[in-house]
């Protein structure tokens, strides 16, 4: 390590000098420090960092888990921690070494959260604020796994928030009719409510839907890719989830109308978008049928859930329905319990029946 004062800008020049995880040494430096004091701690935390020392800074662990973490999950996702990272855990933890952080540090940064008002007076949500934690205690349990932090005090500390509710809104299968009626002036926005109500699929699946995804000779749509809109850029990546790669059986009244579509674009190529549009675009779209035919608003991805509520009156098991939209099967057990018709009644009976057969064997 070397210090050095720069005495044209009159701040302070540190290098520093480091072997790195291939065994190579290299070297890095900073300038504009104002103190020499404030060069020596910079050097200080490098030394910690480069032993990966839990008596390293909150922030210079992130850089960390950001390297650990960011290649291995996908974009979205990776902007969503971010953006908490940026906006809620640094702020308030970034300057405190992680070993020093402790459960009540973690109960008075809920307690901040928990106190927040917007201008109009509502609170964070209570699924952003599970959210906000889950985030924090990830951050720490990589650091206990693979750092040698020996406790996760977000952990200790407890829980904060709540997971959505199981409530949700959907539509009947005549609301939905009502609706797609008043799309119809706009064949684009018809057809994309269309695949979204029948096929139960997300926003983003659809939005990346080419021509060379419909097999109409088989009457299927495959699932195997999703569209994202950042920075004004478009991104075209892999499903949600590994299950999300489907192939989905269309119901044949939805074979031709797909087929009628098509042939109205001008021979699209084969890997343009045949919807190219933006999820704002079926916002607004969706508020305008709203408004038309006035059934009830709800969102675009809504859609989904009244395709699978659908499908549970209509009678199909989990693991049906759960291969159609992408999901795991335990999944739609719990997110739809609500809307599968209880069996309780008939199982009691069966086993009431069951258990009066052993006397008669008797």
């Amino acid at each position: 390590m070397a210090i050095y004062k720069d005495t044209s800008t009159n701040t302070w020049r540190v290098v520093y000098r480091y072997t790195d995880w291939r065994g190579e040494r290299k070297q890095t430096q900073k300038r504009g420090f104002a103190t020499k004091r404030e060069a020596i701690a910079w050097e200080r935390e490098q030394s910690i960092c480069s032993a990966a020392g839990m008596n390293m800074t909150f922030k210079s662990f992130i850089s960390f888990y950001e390297a650990d973490m960011k290649m291995r999950i996908k974009d979205s996702t990776w902007r969503t921690k971010a953006h908490i990272i940026r906006t809620k855990l640094l702020p308030y933890f970034g300057k405190r070494k992680m070993q020093d952080i402790l459960p009540r540090d973690v109960i008075a940064w809920q307690n901040d959260l928990l106190r927040y008002r917007n201008e109009q007076g509502h609170p964070y949500s209570q699924a952003y604020l599970k959210t906000l934690h889950n985030q924090l205690s990830a951050v720490f349990n990589h650091a206990v796994k693979y750092y040698g932090l020996q406790k996760n005090p977000a952990v200790q500390a407890g829980g904060m928030g709540q997971a959505k509710g199981k409530e949700m809104l959907f539509w009947t299968k005549e609301e939905y009719l009502q609706f797609a009626e008043a799309m119809m002036d706009k064949p684009m926005s018809f057809y994309a409510f269309e695949l979204l109500y029948w096929c139960g699929i997300r926003e983003g699946e659809l939005l990346a839907l080419t021509a060379k995804d419909f097999d109409f000779a088989a009457g299927t749509v495959s699932i195997t890719k999703t569209y994202h809109r950042f920075q004004g850029q478009e991104q075209i990546t892999s499903p949600k989830t590994p299950k999300s790669n489907r192939v989905i059986k269309m119901p044949e009244f939805l074979c031709e109308e797909m087929q009628e579509y098509l042939q109205m674009l001008y021979e699209p190529a084969e890997n343009e978008r045949i919807f190219p549009c933006t999820r704002r675009y079926l916002q607004h779209e969706m508020v305008r049928g709203c408004k038309e035919t006035g059934v009830k608003k709800i969102r675009v991805h809504d859609l989904r859930h009244s395709h699978v509520s659908l499908l549970i009156d209509m009678g199909f098991t989990a693991l049906a329905i759960a291969d159609r939209i992408g999901h795991e099967s335990i999944n739609v057990t719990y997110q739809y319990a609500h809307l599968f018709p209880s069996r309780q009644t008939e199982i009691a009976q069966k086993l009431d029946v069951e258990r009066k057969g052993e006397f008669d064997h008797v």
